[in-house]
């Protein structure tokens, strides 16, 4: 790769990173991408560090998150 597809590939990812600070998250969002995170490091550690235990357990975590997430919303 040259240093245009760095700056491109960089360039892409400023603007994505700076259009999800247009408003502020729901608790859905936040719960999926905490519940990816945290399944994904359970996933890992129970899965024996195999890619397959990763990719499952940030998708498990994901979607519990997002459920207790969309809970929290329907209460306020």
């Amino acid at each position: 790769m040259t240093i245009r597809h760095f700056l491109i590939a960089g360039s892409c990812a400023a603007a994505l990173a700076l259009g999800a600070c247009s408003s502020n998250p729901t608790n859905a969002q936040i719960g999926t991408g905490a519940g990816a995170v945290i399944g994904g490091v359970a996933g890992n550690a129970i899965g024996g560090g195999s890619t397959l235990g990763t990719v499952g357990g940030a998708a498990a975590g994901a979607l519990i998150g997002n459920e207790l997430g969309k809970d929290r919303d329907r209460r306020r």
